[in-house]
């Protein structure tokens, strides 16, 4: 049960799944919880943090900490970790002394409006709903002094809550006070002032807020406490009390300004007190997830839900000793956020399949946040450069920069990749040294590895030595071709066995740069002569041909067509005979497709390659088929002196990928194939097989320095199949003019300034206009402001190459389901 059954080969040969000899005896411990900031106490907490705060007062795990940040899904391409959501439209911020001019002149006209009415200046009319609504028996004694209080107390809340709206009350506070507040209190100490009340124990939490709740109560004595005429502190509230029964007002008069007194130092000692803490921590859980929805300010933005290490669902199962021991694992930080994620996949299949519900319990009773493991045995990646969450299955990229061009709501967020929006495929173009490896590449290698060992992706990674995105020891399988020490071995046939399959993706790989040349335009007679060769050696040898073997056989070599023939003849495979003598007959003809594959495939069988895609089965071959297994894959291609077949290889690869993507029976773990430097790799069969790969779950992410390195009729079809698309810093203008073309152009707001001088016929008017004339130096003008709404390019060729800084470039993301983000300037650095 240590692989839950996801893991293990289907349909393939078991040496063509890398694994291990053995799984280790005892589970390593996690290296690391999640390697970013733990969520800071603006940002709250998710829903349900309230029981697993609860459990003791230990303090808080690292994990659990991870765990219970918030995370608000706000669309494809936002990083949703403690994501805060922004308004659409940008906020128009006032000038403080104009607020302070507001503020002043509607808390007078508010003063003036309640001294007219308590002194009975506006008559007796706003009077006139109490005398209506109140019965006549509580026109006298105490029930008419108290109904004479609650009335002119709502007239005065109301009058506040008008001219406080009018005036902007709120906004004055918010921006000369709070401020203040907030260094004054980051300047205390911290036994004082806690600057992180999430990570308070619960039984500190309530202690702290026992102590500070007494000492409010001592200062509320005091501040109601006759003798010490403590009424200073507060505004003199007289003019509320009516005329009549003046024991009873004074009674209730002093109510008033106690419970007054009780309001103010209650908002003052709160946040010393951590009661929003509190509340959200042991308030009930409809509240905690309204008050997390209200912190969306975007309505179509919606919080993650999070199970907070309760496993509900494995307990509503009947195993609440295996939740049990989980939710333990969690809290103690034995667990990472990779064992979450692995067993959240395990739980999964096992919903899917209830049949291996009790294998499950036995592996988490036995093995606790180490079961089901990845074959390979491995919890976590050595090394993380990038922050991940693998609850969201994200990795971030970069932050969304503070650009005009940029949406507002986009600015200052960060931004993320993840398999939803990788299923429709990345395109990233830019110059050597502008960051596509370190900033792009090895991210996405990186989370795609974390989310193979839990379960839900393969990966396999397509580049040179040199630019290897992550280390051997974070793969499964690592093929050096041109090395004689490699251990693996590459399928040169994807691990298929049928021989047209077969025929089609090497013909793919080794004339699909020239297809357009070739008779047809296509590579169908290049797979037609191969599939006559692959076919009968296949029936003769029961394997395909190695590529010595195939080069004989493409070069019409009489020997070894004499010796395919006498074995067939001596099977008696009239069929396989036939293909080999219309194969014959071809060759004979001028402009056979043949020699071409024979030249091409001659740049494979060089000493360099002796050893390798040799499919006799001595070697450890790594094949594609294994794609509906969570597979790390690295292929380092030959560096220097072998650059067309390094292409032959790349176009093999990709070929393979999209074929056994598409074919896999299983589909719910995600295949990526991250291809460093595409150049010469696309051709017109490629992007039919890159727009298969959307409904197939699975992507591919291609590089390039320029789009120069695609055939000019393939360019805008290129950008086209792709969802994603990714500009980095020094892109030429004509690439740039591309992706301005496929980004499109948007209604923006345009205002035009002019000026036009006055000119006036009246004798006083000139002579003022002469005396300004000769005191600026200016002609008298007056500015005529015209705004407009225009149809303009997102991004131009020219801001393209000329304005995205270094370090940085331009993204767009498309999702499966179809939900898009415009182009938006990233910053890459970290």
């Amino acid at each position: 049960m240590d692989t839950e059954g996801t893991h293990d080969a289907r349909n393939t040969r078991s040496d063509q799944v890398p694994r291990p000899a053995a799984p280790p005896d005892v589970p390593p411990r996690p290296s690391a919880p999640p390697r970013f900031a733990a969520p800071t106490p603006a940002a709250g907490r998710a829903p349900g943090s309230g029981t697993a705060a609860r459990a003791g007062d230990a303090p808080q795990s690292p994990f659990m900490a991870w765990l219970s940040a918030p995370r608000v899904l706000s669309g494809p391409g936002i990083w949703a970790f403690e994501h805060k959501p922004r308004p659409k439209e940008e906020p128009h911020d006032i000038a403080v002394p104009q607020l302070i001019a507001g503020a002043v002149i509607s808390f007078l006209c508010a003063w003036l409006i309640w001294s007219l009415l308590m002194n009975d200046y506006l008559g007796p009319y706003w009077k006139w709903p109490r005398e209506v609504m109140l019965p006549d028996a509580w026109k006298t004694g105490n029930a008419n002094i108290i109904s004479s209080f609650v009335y002119m107390a709502l007239i005065l809340g109301a009058i506040v809550l008008v001219f406080g709206r009018v005036g902007r009350w709120p906004t004055l506070f918010r921006r000369l006070l709070a401020p203040p507040a907030n260094r004054v209190w980051d300047r205390l100490p911290a036994w004082l002032a806690p600057k992180d009340p999430a990570s308070l124990p619960g039984g500190q939490l309530i202690a702290r807020a026992a102590v500070t709740l007494l000492l409010v109560w001592f200062l509320w004595q005091w501040c109601t406490d006759q003798t010490t005429d403590s009424s200073l502190l507060m505004l003199q509230l007289e003019n509320l009390t009516p005329v009549s029964g003046q024991a009873a007002s004074y009674f209730y008069y002093a109510t008033s300004y106690s419970l007054i007194d009780l309001g103010v130092l209650l908002a003052v000692f709160s946040r010393f007190a951590c009661l929003p803490e509190l509340r959200r921590r042991y308030g009930p859980p409809s509240r905690r997830a309204e008050s997390e929805a209200r912190k969306t300010a975007d309505g179509t933005a919606r919080v993650l839900q999070v199970d907070q290490a309760e496993w509900t669902a494995l307990r509503a199962a009947g195993a609440p000793a295996a939740a049990d021991r989980l939710a333990h694992e969690a809290r103690s930080g034995r667990m990472n956020d990779v064992d979450h994620a692995r067993i959240s996949r395990a739980w999964q299949s096992v919903r899917a399949q209830p049949g291996r519900l009790q294998a499950f319990i036995d592996s988490v009773q036995e093995h606790g946040a180490a079961a089901c493991l990845h074959p390979s045995g491995a919890r976590d990646l050595t090394m993380r450069t990038a922050p991940h969450d693998l609850l969201t299955s994200q990795v971030r990229i970069g932050t969304a920069s503070e650009d005009t061009r940029n949406p507002y709501e986009r600015r200052g967020t960060g931004c993320a990749l993840e398999p939803d929006v990788l299923g429709t495929s990345l395109l990233a173009v830019g110059p050597p040294g502008s960051g596509k490896t370190t900033r792009l590449v090895r991210p996405l290698v990186e989370a795609m590895c974390l989310q193979a060992l839990s379960g839900r992706a393969a990966v396999v990674s397509l580049g040179t030595a040199a630019s290897a995105p992550a280390p051997e020891e974070a793969f499964d399988a690592v093929i050096r071709i041109g090395h004689r020490d490699a251990e693996c071995d590459l399928d040169l046939y994807g691990g298929t066995t049928d021989p047209d399959e077969a025929a089609g993706m090497l013909a793919e790989a080794l004339v699909g740069d020239v297809a357009a040349t070739l008779p047809g335009g296509d590579v169908r007679r290049a797979a037609t002569v191969l599939g006559q060769l692959l076919g009968p050696f296949r029936v003769a040898h029961g394997r395909f041909p190695g590529v010595a073997e195939l080069r004989e056989l493409l070069d019409g070599s009489r020997e070894a067509m004499a010796g395919l023939r006498a074995s067939l003849e001596a099977a008696g495979e009239k069929g396989a005979l036939r293909e080999l003598d219309a194969r014959e007959r071809q060759a004979e003809r001028p402009g056979d497709a043949g020699v071409l594959l024979a030249d091409r495939i001659a740049l494979l069988d060089r000493p360099a390659f002796a050893g390798f895609f040799d499919p006799t089965g001595r070697s450890r071959q790594v094949s594609l088929r294994a794609l509906d297994h969570p597979l790390r894959v690295r292929i380092d291609l030959p560096e220097r002196g072998h650059t067309e077949a390094s292409r032959i290889l790349a176009r093999l690869v990709l070929a393979q990928f999209t074929e056994c993507a598409v074919a896999r029976s299983d589909r719910s773990v995600f295949a990526c194939l991250v291809l460093d430097d595409a150049s010469h790799v696309i051709t017109q069969e490629a992007l039919r097989g890159l727009q298969r790969l959307r409904s197939a779950n699975a992507g591919a992410v291609l590089t390039l320095r320029s789009l120069d390195d695609v055939p000019e009729a393939l360019r805008g079809a290129l950008l086209g199949a792709v969802g994603c698309r990714m500009a980095f810093a020094g892109v030429t203008t004509w690439d740039g003019a591309r992706f301005a073309e496929v980004w499109g152009k948007a209604w923006v707001e345009t205002r035009d300034v002019t000026d036009r001088q006055i000119v006036s016929d009246e004798p006083f008017t000139k002579l003022m206009h002469s005396i300004r004339r000769l005191v600026t130096g200016k002609n008298v003008t007056a500015k005529a402001v015209t705004v407009r709404t225009v149809e303009r390019e997102r991004w131009s060729a020219s801001d393209l190459a000329n304005s995205v800084p270094p370090g940085h470039a331009v993204l767009s993301v498309t999702s499966v389901a179809g939900e898009h983000a415009p182009p938006v300037l990233v910053d890459l650095r970290p």
